[in-house]
């Protein structure tokens, strides 16, 4: 069996696991115990309705009992884990496959649940870090510091910047949450490369920033722009091609 079959085959049941974390931690509804729910009438989803992607075309997008459209963010989510795996199986394989796919799928849901509520829960980011300490304990034990002080400067990075932002301007400019992502990057590229995530994060805002008033958004220096997806963007990128 090819070591990429089963994280695709694994990645869509996932990506929809990842649709309820987004629709539901930024309003504290519950996740685990919580039934998955028809969001305009209520009705609990059965088995068949659960498949994903697959139960989306069979019902072409509606809901069984009241044929309301189902939104296109659930297929949406399914689709972007599975194109996670898909980008990672391309460059590794066995465990490495299993740490980018982990990493992906979390640092996906992070960016959304950002960009839509503009937070980073801690319940994500700091399972996140932990993993990214840990790893090097399954994979190259040689560098477990190289990971624990990229987590440390991650943290102050962002730490200190915020402090700074808030002396001079009078107002909060990156959140903890940034911070802790930061963090939680530096433990998976180690400090090394933070220096590359920092840069590649800070142009992928800034290239947003542009897209967002071209389209008429009217930004201003007071306007709040979500950097989690930038930044999990950057970490993902820096893990898959400079990384370990």
């Amino acid at each position: 069996m090819p070591d990429w079959l089963i994280p695709v085959l694994v990645s869509p049941f996932v990506g929809s696991f990842l649709g309820v974390l987004v629709q539901r931690l930024p309003v504290d509804d519950t996740v685990v115990f919580g039934r998955s729910r028809c969001e305009a009438c209520g009705k609990a989803l059965g088995p068949l309705e659960l498949i994903p992607l697959v139960s989306f075309l069979v019902l072409r997008g509606r809901c069984r009992q009241c044929q309301v459209r189902i939104a296109r963010f659930y297929p949406a989510v399914e689709l972007a884990a599975l194109g996670v795996t898909v980008w990672a199986a391309s460059l590794d394989d066995g465990l490495r496959l299993w740490a980018d796919c982990v990493l992906g799928w979390v640092l996906l849901a992070l960016a959304w649940i950002d960009a839509r509520h503009m937070i980073l829960p801690d319940i994500l980011t700091l399972p996140l870090a932990l993993a990214g300490l840990g790893l090097p304990l399954v994979m190259d034990a040689g560098r477990i510091v190289d990971h624990a002080v990229g987590a440390v400067i991650g943290w102050l990075v962002f730490w200190a910047v915020g402090r700074l932002y808030r002396a001079v301007r009078g107002r909060d400019g990156l959140g903890e949450g940034d911070a802790k992502l930061l963090a939680a990057s530096g433990a998976w590229v180690t400090w090394a490369g933070l220096g590359p995530v920092m840069l590649i994060a800070a142009l992928t805002g800034l290239v947003w920033s542009v897209i967002d008033r071209l389209r008429g958004y009217g930004l201003t220096g007071a306007t709040a722009i979500p950097f989690g997806p930038p930044l999990a963007l950057a970490t993902w990128l820096v893990w898959l091609y400079a990384a370990l």
